[in-house]
């Protein structure tokens, strides 16, 4: 009992103040038009911010590290084949592919970098940051592609892969990823006055993105009206909070056995990163390309309540 007290001292706060941008949206204390202001603090500002100062430390090994990057794409490849293989039963292939895109791609930014970095040291933002980067660029752009298959032939595909590298092209969480393992590599510090601004927009980056995840998870359950089963989304949201993670333990244990460098440590914080509910940002990204933006909505909601037991219970378990 003392152990899981401890993992809830530490998590709870992160999914309270997820609670508090939720219940200030939904009483109204923060106006929806306020919401675009936050996200846009957060992406443009903070996260670039903190992803840089932790690129920078962090040894250039760790954030190019092939066993890592073979383990967590792998695992990705897996859960989104396997979502798909089930949805595509009962819908097209864009909706079937927003939902394995929310089933394997987790909240890192927003939640898992400040949240593993408190749990773990940091230590853990080389993997951390690494798989982040390969969520944005591989996972992401694989079921884009696999969401245009809905009769629109080659030129859709290759017309959405374009329009996904320009939305990654001005992404500065990329590029702050990609600043700071320059600076990693080398050797290279910012003078004092630039890093201590850095620091200080990094420091709120945690607060604010936990905040803005609930404002705009209530402002998706505000403005989607419709009914939607619990059985198009409650079972993707179980299959990111249990499946994803046990596929991550499956592949890296499975590497391990046939003698790929994984350490424990990196184990530890692979799964718990599998572990995150889904990724608020996959709900703008279905209402681009025209998928049904409830159910993905929901289903990052459904991950992200239940992950407040879930996540707790994996740490407990892991560490």
């Amino acid at each position: 009992m003392p152990a899981v007290l401890s993992v809830l001292a530490v998590t709870f706060p992160f999914f309270a103040l997820v609670l508090c941008g939720y219940l200030a949206t939904r009483g109204g204390a923060l106006p929806a038009s306020a919401i675009g202001g936050l996200n846009g603090f957060v992406l443009y500002f903070a996260l670039p911010a903190m992803l840089y100062r932790f690129g920078a430390q962090t040894p250039i090994a760790q954030l190019l590290d092939p066993a890592v990057a073979g383990v967590y794409l792998l695992s990705a490849l897996l859960m989104v084949g396997g979502t798909m293989a089930l949805t595509l039963r009962s819908m097209g292939w864009n909706d079937a592919a927003f939902g394995a895109l929310v089933a394997a791609f987790p909240n890192t930014g927003f939640m898992g970098v400040p949240l593993l970095v408190a749990l773990l040291g940091a230590h853990s933002a080389g993997p951390v940051i690494l798989t982040m980067a390969l969520d944005m660029v591989v996972t992401t752009s694989l079921c884009i592609a696999l969401s245009r298959l809905d009769g629109t032939g080659a030129h859709g595909v290759a017309v959405a892969l374009r329009n996904a590298a320009r939305g990654m092209a001005v992404n500065p969480m990329p590029w702050s990823i990609v600043l700071g393992g320059v600076a990693s590599a080398l050797q290279w510090r910012l003078p004092a006055p630039v890093d201590q601004t850095l620091a200080m927009l990094g420091g709120a980056a945690s607060p604010v993105a936990l905040f803005t995840i609930g404002a705009v998870l209530a402002r998706s359950q505000m403005n989607q009206h419709e009914y939607v089963p619990p059985r198009r989304y409650v079972p993707i949201a179980l299959a990111k909070l249990v499946v994803h993670p046990l596929i991550v333990w499956g592949v890296a244990r499975t590497a391990m056995a046939l003698g790929v460098a994984i350490s424990s440590f990196t184990l530890t914080v692979l799964v718990l990163l599998a572990a995150l509910p889904s990724a608020s940002n996959v709900a703008l990204l279905t209402e681009r390309f025209g998928a049904h933006g409830g159910r993905v909505a929901r289903i990052i909601m459904v991950s992200t309540a239940l992950a407040f037991v879930s996540f707790s219970a994996a740490v407990a378990l892991l560490t």
